[in-house]
């Protein structure tokens, strides 16, 4: 451990969040909540029932989980103030610019009108800016183990809420659905003047990887830790300044690198790779951006000027306004651990 680098200090390091999705936000606490308000009915007694059963082997035991208590979430409301404790928990945190993943299909299917969790997320992060000088925007992610189909249909109904929507993302399941799958999406995504992402090489291979550039042609992959696995592949990200958006905490607890002091964050850093820190699904996961950022300090020894480098990857690597970026790379430079 750095003694240097207090907890303090990296909750005050100004940093953009480029890959959390919203609905991981969801606490046991709030989903019990909105039962209430819902009249929805939990398979828990309790709140510290529900929380004991945040204890994952996989991404697909957590993905049982995540999609069960989604079931609490129906109004526009409810997604405004599953928005606003996210902004509010990561602001504390440092966080300055937050791009939301958010899973429309999971809510459609419920019968959620798309436009209700668009704009009941999109209610917040306008609070947020006003209250708190945060910006953000909306990645709309497609489920990727759900038809194409769905995908194609969850892509339409976005391509008319881009007053919100910023871009796509790919997630869920990650095994058995490579990117190829998506590749007319994207390119209807990318005609449409969306930034594009996807999830690859977190259990996926580095083959999904390379997929994801080649055939999607996304600006950043979202995990990409088994790219360490292919020299090649990590070359190929460091020239191109392809930027992963890490999530050490989600690696650990979904058993992706079991032991964080064997996580790659560093080998990637060092071998020239743009990498960020996020959160993924804090609530279940073990922390928020700023537990993320004090747990790579614990286990590898990450310094201040990596630290601060991590964070100014994250602000050059979202999709803000060049004015934005200047103002938080401005911030930035003023942090002093």
């Amino acid at each position: 451990m750095t003694d240097a680098l207090t907890d303090d200090a990296l909750s005050a390091l100004p940093k953009a969040e480029l890959h959390l999705h919203i609905e991981g936000t969801l606490e046991p606490e709030l989903a019990f909540e909105l039962a209430t308000r819902n009249g929805v009915e939990l398979p828990y007694a309790d709140v510290a029932e529900l929380a004991a059963q945040y204890d994952f082997d996989d991404l697909q035991s957590f993905l049982d989980l995540y999609y069960a208590t989604m079931a609490v979430l129906r109004t526009r409301e409810d997604f405004a103030e599953l928005t606003r404790r996210y902004l509010r928990r990561a602001h504390v945190q440092g966080v300055r610019h937050a791009e939301l993943f958010f899973d429309p299909q999971a809510h459609t299917a419920r019968g959620v009108a798309f436009d209700d969790v668009v704009d009941g997320i999109g209610d917040a992060l306008d609070e947020a800016e006003r209250e708190l000088g945060m910006s953000g925007g909306l990645i709309l992610c497609f489920l990727r183990d759900q038809p194409v189909e769905s995908a194609e249909e969850a892509l339409t109904a976005g391509l008319a809420r881009t007053d919100r929507i910023i871009g796509v993302g790919l997630d869920s399941a990650e095994v058995g659905y490579p990117p190829s799958l998506f590749e007319g999406v994207y390119a209807r995504a990318r005609a449409a003047g969306l930034h594009v992402v996807a999830h690859a090489g977190e259990e996926g291979p580095p083959a999904y990887v390379w997929e994801a550039l080649d055939l999607l042609k996304v600006e950043r992959i979202d995990h990409g830790i088994r790219s360490i696995e292919d020299d090649e592949l990590v070359a190929r990200l460091a020239s191109e300044r392809i930027p992963l958006t890490v999530c050490p905490l989600s690696n650990v607890r979904l058993q992706a690198t079991p032991d964080l002091r064997d996580h790659p964050l560093l080998r990637l850093d060092a071998a020239g790779v743009r990498v960020t820190v996020n959160s993924d699904d804090p609530a279940y996961f073990g922390g928020y951006v700023g537990r993320n950022f004090e747990a790579v300090r614990d286990a590898l020894g990450v310094t201040a000027d990596q630290a601060r480098q991590f964070a100014r990857t994250s602000i050059e690597a979202s999709f803000a306004s060049d004015q934005r970026k200047a103002q938080l790379l401005d911030e930035l430079e003023a942090w002093r651990p």
